[in-house]
């Protein structure tokens, strides 16, 4: 087993078929596949269910994924940090779920410090990269929320991650339409009245695992949903077809994605619980401490 044959493995899963794949990873189909039976004749499992219509991970599959991601993770810390020409430079990562302040303040570190020569990292990604990043020091903070209604698997895997997390905020939950809708000029709206529209939300896996959602109302049973991991697709989304999405009230007049978006104070209670989390036992850098400070600016509770 090597990295090359990992690397494979997680591009291979992530697309339709083994000839996608071969593309995107510049390889032949023929040595593509050959090295993935390789690596599944050493590991004696099968890694993917291979059928006329095309390929899908199996069980054991989808479970060894888990660690092959992690495996290449830090393999490519390793890289750069090491390998690289670049490795005089200075290194620092932040991964986030999709906030704006997160974004200022890693700009503010940048400017407070102002190294001559740096790679930095800021990964707006899905809650569960954002644990991961952090677990496996990918990242040396990390930006995440919770609400009520997955607050206790959160914390569960704060502790399984070893993760400390620090509370900043806590936001009253609110729907976000476009400027035009026809509803855009309510102070207060229930959940119940927009079941006639779709909900717009950010799709977190490809397990579709709702409970891992930066969203409030995790709980909730739309009638209409569609998913989303592109920010700008989203507002389209939203502008196109008089959707809506959930979110913290938190609408930045500086973001122009974001600019045409009304929040709407939601009738329903279901605050979210916005922190940082780093990992429990390692120090930070000095770039670390500085974003932290920064972030500690923004602190409400």
């Amino acid at each position: 087993m090597n990295v090359t044959q990992l690397k494979y493995v997680l591009e291979t899963a992530n697309s339709s078929s083994m000839r996608e794949a071969s593309t995107k990873l510049y390889v032949s189909q023929p040595a593509l596949s050959a090295s993935i039976h390789d690596l599944e004749d050493e590991l004696g499992i099968l890694i993917f269910e291979r059928t006329n219509k095309g390929i899908s991970l199996t069980d054991e599959g989808r479970e060894f994924l888990i660690y092959a991601k992690k495996a290449v993770g830090q393999y490519e810390i390793l890289e750069d940090r090491y390998l690289s020409r670049n490795s005089e430079k200075e290194r620092f990562s932040v991964s986030t779920q999709h906030y704006n302040f997160s974004i200022k303040a890693f700009t503010e570190v940048i400017r407070n410090i102002n190294p001559d020569k740096y790679v930095f990292f800021i990964h707006e990604t899905k809650t569960k990269e954002v644990l991961d990043d952090v677990a496996s020091l990918k990242s040396e903070v990390g930006i995440i929320s919770f609400s009520g209604s997955n607050e206790a698997l959160i914390k569960k895997l704060f502790r399984d991650y070893r993760l400390e997390f620090t509370p900043l905020m806590q936001r009253e939950t609110f729907i976000y339409v476009w400027k035009g809708h026809k509803l855009a000029g309510r102070k207060e709206i229930s959940i119940g009245e927009m079941k006639d529209y779709p909900c717009i939300s950010f799709d977190q896996s490809s397990d579709g695992n709702f409970y891992l959602t930066e969203e409030a109302m995790a709980d909730y049973s739309f009638d209409k949903m569609i998913k989303s991991d592109d920010r700008a697709t989203t507002m389209e989304l939203i502008a196109e077809l008089g959707g809506y999405s959930i979110g913290s009230g938190m609408l930045s007049k500086e973001d122009s994605v974001l600019k045409g978006l009304v929040a709407i104070k939601m009738i329903e209670e279901d605050p979210l619980t916005i922190g940082y989390i780093t990992r429990k036992g390692s120090a930070l850098s000095r770039y670390g401490r500085e974003y932290v400070k920064e972030l500690l600016k923004y602190k409400e509770i």
